[in-house]
Protein backbone atom coordinates (compact mmCIF):
# COMPACT_ATOMS: atom_id res chain seq x y z
CA UNK A 1 0.00 0.00 0.00
CA UNK A 2 1.26 3.50 -1.20
CA UNK A 3 2.09 6.26 1.87
CA UNK A 4 -0.68 8.24 2.76
CA UNK A 5 -3.37 5.77 2.54
CA UNK A 6 -3.67 5.77 6.30
CA UNK A 7 -3.12 9.75 6.46
CA UNK A 8 -5.14 11.41 8.97
CA UNK A 9 -6.34 8.35 11.16
CA UNK A 10 -5.05 6.60 14.40
CA UNK A 11 -4.74 2.79 14.70
CA UNK A 12 -4.65 1.36 18.80
CA UNK A 13 -2.08 -1.76 17.96
CA UNK A 14 -2.40 -3.96 20.92
CA UNK A 15 0.40 -6.61 21.37
CA UNK A 16 2.87 -3.93 19.95
CA UNK A 17 6.18 -4.82 21.66
CA UNK A 18 7.43 -7.45 19.00
CA UNK A 19 7.22 -9.88 16.65
CA UNK A 20 3.78 -9.21 14.55
CA UNK A 21 2.13 -6.30 16.51
CA UNK A 22 5.57 -4.86 16.22
CA UNK A 23 5.48 -5.05 12.18
CA UNK A 24 1.96 -3.91 11.86
CA UNK A 25 2.62 -1.00 13.96
CA UNK A 26 5.59 0.28 11.45
CA UNK A 27 3.31 -0.55 8.53
CA UNK A 28 0.77 1.74 9.71
CA UNK A 29 2.61 4.13 10.58
CA UNK A 30 4.58 4.16 6.96
CA UNK A 31 1.04 4.28 5.45
CA UNK A 32 0.50 7.52 7.40
CA UNK A 33 -1.51 6.41 10.75
CA UNK A 34 -0.67 7.70 13.98
CA UNK A 35 -0.21 4.83 16.05
CA UNK A 36 -1.04 3.91 20.10
CA UNK A 37 1.01 1.25 21.14
CA UNK A 38 -0.53 -1.16 23.64
CA UNK A 39 1.92 -3.83 25.58
CA UNK A 40 2.83 -4.75 28.79
CA UNK A 41 6.64 -4.05 27.82
CA UNK A 42 7.45 -0.37 28.41
CA UNK A 43 10.43 0.02 27.54
CA UNK A 44 9.97 -2.46 24.58
CA UNK A 45 6.93 0.41 24.01
CA UNK A 46 9.29 3.32 24.36
CA UNK A 47 12.14 2.10 22.01
CA UNK A 48 9.40 1.74 19.00
CA UNK A 49 7.65 4.57 19.67
CA UNK A 50 11.44 6.25 19.30
CA UNK A 51 12.00 4.43 15.90
CA UNK A 52 8.53 5.54 14.91
CA UNK A 53 9.26 8.82 15.51
CA UNK A 54 12.77 8.64 13.87
CA UNK A 55 10.93 7.63 10.61
CA UNK A 56 8.74 11.04 10.55
CA UNK A 57 5.57 8.97 12.02
CA UNK A 58 3.31 9.42 15.12
CA UNK A 59 3.22 7.43 18.03
CA UNK A 60 1.97 7.26 21.77
CA UNK A 61 2.56 4.18 24.46
CA UNK A 62 0.39 2.98 26.42
CA UNK A 63 1.87 0.23 28.83
CA UNK A 64 -0.78 -2.48 30.42
CA UNK A 65 -1.67 -5.94 30.80
CA UNK A 66 -4.41 -6.71 28.22
CA UNK A 67 -5.37 -10.15 30.53
CA UNK A 68 -6.40 -7.03 33.07
CA UNK A 69 -9.23 -6.16 31.27
CA UNK A 70 -10.63 -3.60 33.42
CA UNK A 71 -7.04 -1.69 33.50
CA UNK A 72 -7.12 -1.94 30.30
CA UNK A 73 -10.31 -0.12 29.39
CA UNK A 74 -9.42 2.63 32.14
CA UNK A 75 -6.02 3.06 29.88
CA UNK A 76 -8.03 3.15 27.05
CA UNK A 77 -10.25 5.77 28.27
CA UNK A 78 -7.25 7.84 29.26
CA UNK A 79 -5.99 7.71 24.99
CA UNK A 80 -7.70 9.20 22.28
CA UNK A 81 -10.21 7.71 20.08
CA UNK A 82 -9.00 5.50 17.60
CA UNK A 83 -10.28 4.79 13.45
CA UNK A 84 -8.30 1.63 13.59
CA UNK A 85 -7.61 -1.62 15.98
CA UNK A 86 -4.62 -4.24 15.27
CA UNK A 87 -5.02 -6.63 17.87
CA UNK A 88 -1.72 -9.00 17.71
CA UNK A 89 -2.43 -9.90 21.66
CA UNK A 90 -2.14 -13.99 21.62
CA UNK A 91 -0.10 -16.81 22.14
CA UNK A 92 0.42 -20.45 22.35
CA UNK A 93 1.15 -23.59 24.73
CA UNK A 94 1.15 -26.75 22.98
CA UNK A 95 0.35 -29.58 24.84
CA UNK A 96 -1.24 -33.22 24.07
CA UNK A 97 -5.13 -32.90 24.55
CA UNK A 98 -5.41 -35.41 27.63
CA UNK A 99 -2.48 -33.08 29.75
CA UNK A 100 -4.37 -30.14 29.31
CA UNK A 101 -4.71 -28.21 32.41
CA UNK A 102 -7.36 -26.23 33.67
CA UNK A 103 -4.38 -23.33 34.51
CA UNK A 104 -3.75 -23.58 30.71
CA UNK A 105 -6.80 -23.94 29.26
CA UNK A 106 -8.10 -20.47 31.30
CA UNK A 107 -4.63 -18.60 30.69
CA UNK A 108 -4.90 -19.38 27.00
CA UNK A 109 -8.83 -18.64 26.68
CA UNK A 110 -8.44 -15.08 28.54
CA UNK A 111 -5.29 -14.19 26.44
CA UNK A 112 -6.75 -15.43 22.78
CA UNK A 113 -10.42 -14.83 23.42
CA UNK A 114 -11.59 -12.47 26.63
CA UNK A 115 -9.29 -9.64 25.12
CA UNK A 116 -10.09 -10.01 21.74
CA UNK A 117 -13.19 -9.67 23.02
CA UNK A 118 -13.39 -6.51 25.05
CA UNK A 119 -10.57 -4.69 23.10
CA UNK A 120 -13.21 -5.54 19.88
CA UNK A 121 -16.55 -4.37 22.35
CA UNK A 122 -14.48 -1.12 23.64
CA UNK A 123 -13.22 0.00 20.42
CA UNK A 124 -16.75 -0.47 18.88
CA UNK A 125 -18.38 1.14 21.39
CA UNK A 126 -16.20 4.07 21.15
CA UNK A 127 -16.67 4.45 17.42
CA UNK A 128 -20.60 4.15 17.77
CA UNK A 129 -20.47 7.16 20.16
CA UNK A 130 -18.31 9.24 18.10
CA UNK A 131 -20.53 8.32 15.12
CA UNK A 132 -17.62 7.65 12.94
CA UNK A 133 -16.86 4.60 10.77
CA UNK A 134 -13.74 2.26 11.49
CA UNK A 135 -12.05 -0.90 11.20
CA UNK A 136 -11.43 -3.86 13.54
CA UNK A 137 -8.89 -6.14 13.14
CA UNK A 138 -8.07 -8.65 15.42
CA UNK A 139 -5.20 -11.63 14.81
CA UNK A 140 -6.81 -14.79 14.64
CA UNK A 141 -4.35 -17.61 12.92
CA UNK A 142 -4.74 -20.71 10.15
CA UNK A 143 -5.57 -23.02 13.32
CA UNK A 144 -8.57 -21.17 13.07
CA UNK A 145 -9.65 -22.87 10.43
CA UNK A 146 -8.02 -26.17 10.79
CA UNK A 147 -7.12 -28.55 13.49
CA UNK A 148 -3.92 -29.82 14.19
CA UNK A 149 -1.97 -31.84 17.12
CA UNK A 150 -1.25 -30.50 20.62
CA UNK A 151 -2.96 -27.57 19.92
CA UNK A 152 -6.64 -28.09 21.22
CA UNK A 153 -6.94 -25.14 23.46
CA UNK A 154 -5.05 -23.04 20.46
CA UNK A 155 -7.57 -24.09 17.85
CA UNK A 156 -10.42 -23.47 20.22
CA UNK A 157 -9.24 -20.03 20.65
CA UNK A 158 -8.62 -18.90 16.86
CA UNK A 159 -12.07 -20.81 15.84
CA UNK A 160 -13.66 -18.70 18.50
CA UNK A 161 -12.10 -15.33 17.52
CA UNK A 162 -13.26 -16.15 14.13
CA UNK A 163 -16.90 -16.89 15.11
CA UNK A 164 -16.24 -13.38 17.16
CA UNK A 165 -15.50 -11.39 13.98
CA UNK A 166 -18.38 -12.74 11.79
CA UNK A 167 -20.76 -11.64 14.34
CA UNK A 168 -19.29 -8.23 15.39
CA UNK A 169 -19.13 -7.44 11.75
CA UNK A 170 -22.83 -7.84 11.24
CA UNK A 171 -23.90 -6.08 13.77
CA UNK A 172 -21.53 -3.13 13.34
CA UNK A 173 -22.05 -2.93 9.19
CA UNK A 174 -24.96 -0.49 9.58
CA UNK A 175 -22.44 1.86 11.12
CA UNK A 176 -19.83 1.68 9.00
CA UNK A 177 -17.64 -0.33 11.15
CA UNK A 178 -16.09 -3.26 9.46
CA UNK A 179 -14.52 -6.13 11.95
CA UNK A 180 -11.99 -8.63 10.08
CA UNK A 181 -9.39 -11.00 10.81
CA UNK A 182 -6.23 -11.92 9.92
CA UNK A 183 -5.34 -15.61 9.72
CA UNK A 184 -1.48 -16.73 9.19
CA UNK A 185 0.47 -19.82 8.91
CA UNK A 186 3.35 -20.82 11.20
CA UNK A 187 5.88 -17.33 11.39
CA UNK A 188 9.64 -16.87 12.94
CA UNK A 189 8.61 -14.81 15.95
CA UNK A 190 9.96 -15.24 19.63
CA UNK A 191 7.04 -17.21 20.44
CA UNK A 192 7.43 -20.20 17.87
CA UNK A 193 11.56 -20.17 17.31
CA UNK A 194 12.09 -22.96 19.74
CA UNK A 195 9.93 -24.89 18.07
CA UNK A 196 11.59 -24.16 14.42
CA UNK A 197 14.83 -25.24 16.54
CA UNK A 198 13.57 -29.05 16.02
CA UNK A 199 14.55 -30.38 12.60
CA UNK A 200 11.52 -32.23 12.23
CA UNK A 201 9.14 -30.11 13.00
CA UNK A 202 10.40 -27.45 10.93
CA UNK A 203 10.50 -30.20 7.67
CA UNK A 204 6.95 -30.74 8.48
CA UNK A 205 5.42 -27.65 8.79
CA UNK A 206 7.56 -26.63 5.18
CA UNK A 207 5.90 -29.55 3.69
CA UNK A 208 2.42 -28.35 4.62
CA UNK A 209 3.00 -24.90 3.29
CA UNK A 210 2.60 -24.82 -0.55
CA UNK A 211 4.88 -21.75 -1.32
CA UNK A 212 7.66 -23.80 0.67
CA UNK A 213 8.12 -20.59 3.41
CA UNK A 214 7.13 -19.46 6.77
CA UNK A 215 5.16 -16.41 6.64
CA UNK A 216 6.72 -12.90 7.80
CA UNK A 217 5.47 -10.04 10.38
CA UNK A 218 5.49 -8.09 7.45
CA UNK A 219 3.08 -10.11 5.28
CA UNK A 220 0.80 -10.41 8.26
CA UNK A 221 1.14 -6.29 8.45
CA UNK A 222 1.04 -5.21 5.20
CA UNK A 223 -2.63 -7.23 5.34
CA UNK A 224 -3.58 -5.23 8.09
CA UNK A 225 -2.70 -2.23 5.94
CA UNK A 226 -5.03 -3.20 3.08
CA UNK A 227 -7.38 -4.16 5.87
CA UNK A 228 -7.89 -0.77 7.82
CA UNK A 229 -7.51 1.53 4.29
CA UNK A 230 -10.23 2.20 2.01
CA UNK A 231 -9.47 -0.44 -0.39
CA UNK A 232 -10.74 -2.65 1.75
CA UNK A 233 -13.98 -1.05 2.32
CA UNK A 234 -16.51 -3.42 0.99
CA UNK A 235 -14.37 -6.42 2.99
CA UNK A 236 -15.93 -7.14 6.58
CA UNK A 237 -16.57 -10.38 8.27
CA UNK A 238 -13.84 -11.84 6.84
CA UNK A 239 -10.29 -14.01 7.69
CA UNK A 240 -7.50 -12.78 5.38
CA UNK A 241 -5.44 -16.19 5.04
CA UNK A 242 -1.86 -15.51 5.12
CA UNK A 243 -0.93 -18.91 5.12
CA UNK A 244 0.84 -19.89 2.01
CA UNK A 245 -1.90 -22.50 0.50
CA UNK A 246 -1.78 -24.71 4.11
CA UNK A 247 -5.36 -24.38 4.84
CA UNK A 248 -5.75 -24.99 0.16
CA UNK A 249 -5.06 -28.51 0.78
Amino acid sequence: MSSGTLEGRRALVAGASRGIGRACALALTRAGAEVVLLARDAAALDALAGEVARGGGRARTLACDALDVERLQAALDSAPACDVLVNAVGGNDPTPFTEVTLEQYDRLTALNVRTAFFLLQHSAAQLLAAERPGSLITISSQMGHVGAPLRTVYCATKHAVEGLTKAAAVELAPHGIRVNAIAPTFIETDMTRAMFADPAFAGDVLERIPLGRLARPEDVAEAAVYLASDAARMVTGISLLVDGGWTAR
